[in-house]
Order: C-alpha cells, then structure tokens, then sequence
C-alpha cells in the first residue's frame, strides 16, 4: 500500500492512492454523501486512518463558510460548576458534529476579552459565555461577528446575545423554605459575591426569610473564617451558601469547630457539583439544570446560524436536592 510522504500532512490524494479511488469519491466519501456506498465509505475512511489523514479546518472552513468549531469560555477552571457546564456543551456539541474550543480567564475582565477576541479570529462559529465576569460591551460585539449564548447572567440583557440561566431567587426561596421547614429560624446567607447571580440570590434569600416572617434573623456575611466563627457563637443554625465551593469550606469549618452537620448546623449550597455528592456529610444544594444549559447553549447557537435574529433568553426552574447536611 502506497504511504504518504513523512515529511508533509497526507493529502486526498495519498488516500486515494492507497485505497486505489479516485480523490473524488475519496472527498465524497469523507463528507458522507449518500451516493457512496457504505462499504466503500467504511474502506476509504479505514485508510485515511492508515496514512494519518485529517481533513484540514481552514479547507473545510474555506468550503463550507463553517469551522463546525464553538469557542467555549469560562471565569475559571477553579469552580466544578463552570467545567461540568462546558462538559455539557461539549457533548451537545458533539451530537451536532461540532468541536469545542476552551478558553479561561481567571475572573479577570481583561484576560476574558482577550480569550473572546482569540476564539473569534480562530474562526468559531459561535461562543457559550460561561462567565458574567466578561464584559457586557465585549460580548455585544461578539455578537456581532459570531453567535453568541449566555450560560447565566448578565446585570441586564445585552443585545443580540442569547441566554440560558437558573431561576437563582426561586432556588434561594426553595433553600429558605426547606430550612424553615426543619424548624430553623436562624439561617444566615453565605456570600460576598456582587455578580448578577449572586445578587439574585441574595435576594431570593432575604425575600423568602420576609415571607417566613423572619425578616429580623436575615444575616449575610461574607466567607471568611472570622465570619463564620461570628455566626457559630451566635446561635445560628443554618448557613445557605452562594454556591457548592463555600458551602463545603462552611461544612469544613463547622466539623472542625466540633459541630455535627446537621445536629448543630445545617449547610445548603448552590449548584449541585460534584462536590455536593462527594463531601461528607452530603451536601444539600440547589441544582442548576447544567445538561439542559449546555444542550439548549448549542441549539441557540444553531438556530442563530440557521437565521433567527431575535433574541432568546431561557430561564430554568431551579430543583432543591436534599441531602445529608440539611
């Protein structure tokens, strides 16, 4: 069987040499046209696999208008959330035979920018924003070149950007009402955070503690040791934190205080990660619908591209796991 030259990329035409068909069928066969038969098809895709044969992103982009590539961007890697988001993306991506190219800036507006910039000049056909730390006016020009999805949210919409979020003040409702639930009246919110879902959730959680008449036991406090310190020689007996990360740093400070979760406190987080199911005890926490996120992520991004101009903004109901700690 005839090889493909080591010196440079194998080509069509190596394929087809090897496989003894012209480079025509060959091309037909690599973008699965249906008048190649699938025996065929099946016999020259075996060797292309033998000479190392990849089609080339810019031919196949110059042809097609297409990279078929999604850029992917997230605050950071530091968070389960944000990582279990773009797993989601990336197997609704592949379902669409699409790659997904990932970029993270570490909460840093500057660097996000940056990342942004650089996946639109590689030629994405469209971003998932991962990221309320990415400033409004880079993603409205983003928009403007490419397709652009929100997984969360933004302090208001930004034309031309589609978006996909949790219910965030309905998912600190269900926490509060949980807990009021289990007999608690002393529960203090866990958070220093001013982004658009943080703030949402703040505010969830002091309207449902007004609702449950408790409106003189609302506590936010930020996540700090000396905080928490304050709150378990206070008397409080639940602590509902902003997301999984420092719900499980409340529930470490808390077993290592000597307390029992949930005997002495309750702890609830937000996000359902994989920390919740693996900390010890198990961690109640609100969960964010993240396969539905990643999947309807990908299919705005699609029905941009097939047309639609108007703006979509998808608001999911939020679902209260309960587990060990509450």
């Amino acid at each position: 069987m005839p090889a493909a030259s080591a010196r440079s990329r194998p080509t069509l035409l190596d394929v087809a040499a090897a496989a003894g068909v012209s480079k025509s069928l060959v091309s037909l066969a690599m973008r699965g046209d249906p008048g190649v038969s699938e025996r065929t098809r099946e016999r020259i895709l075996v060797v292309a696999d033998q000479v190392g044969y990849r089609p080339s992103l810019t031919a196949r982009t110059l042809k097609q208008g297409r990279s078929m590539l999604l850029g992917a961007v997230i605050s950071s890697l530091d968070n389960p959330y944000h990582t279990e988001i773009v797993a989601s993306v990336e197997a609704a991506a592949e379902e669409a035979g699409l790659s997904v190219v990932l970029a993270h800036g570490s909460r840093d507006r500057g660097r996000l920018a940056d990342r942004v910039q650089q996946l639109l000049d590689l030629g994405v056909d469209g971003l998932v924003v991962v990221s309320s730390w990415v400033p409004e006016e880079v993603l409205a020009a983003a928009a403007r070149r490419a397709p652009v999805v929100m997984v969360g949210r933004t302090a208001a919409p930004v034309v031309g950007v589609d978006s996909v979020n949790n219910d965030d003040e309905q998912g600190a409702a269900l926490v509060v009402d949980h807990l009021v639930a289990r007999g608690h009246t002393r529960i203090a919110h866990v958070t220093s955070s001013t982004r658009p879902a943080g703030v949402a959730r703040r505010r969830g959680y002091e309207a449902a503690m007004h609702a449950a008449g408790l409106a003189d036991r609302v506590q936010v406090v930020e996540p700090s040791p000396a905080a928490l310190d304050a709150l378990l020689d206070d008397g409080t007996t639940a602590v509902f934190a902003r997301n999984d990360v420092e719900a499980v740093d409340a529930l470490d400070h808390a077993l290592d205080a000597g307390l029992r979760v949930p005997a002495d406190l309750a702890v609830v987080g937000y996000d359902d990660t994989m920390l919740a199911r693996r900390a010890r005890p198990s961690l109640t926490s609100v969960q964010q619908q993240r396969e539905v996120m990643g999947a309807q992520a990908v299919a705005l991004l699609g029905q941009r591209l097939a047309g639609r101009t108007a703006d979509v903004h998808e608001v999911l109901e939020a679902r209260l796991v309960v587990r060990a700690s509450s």
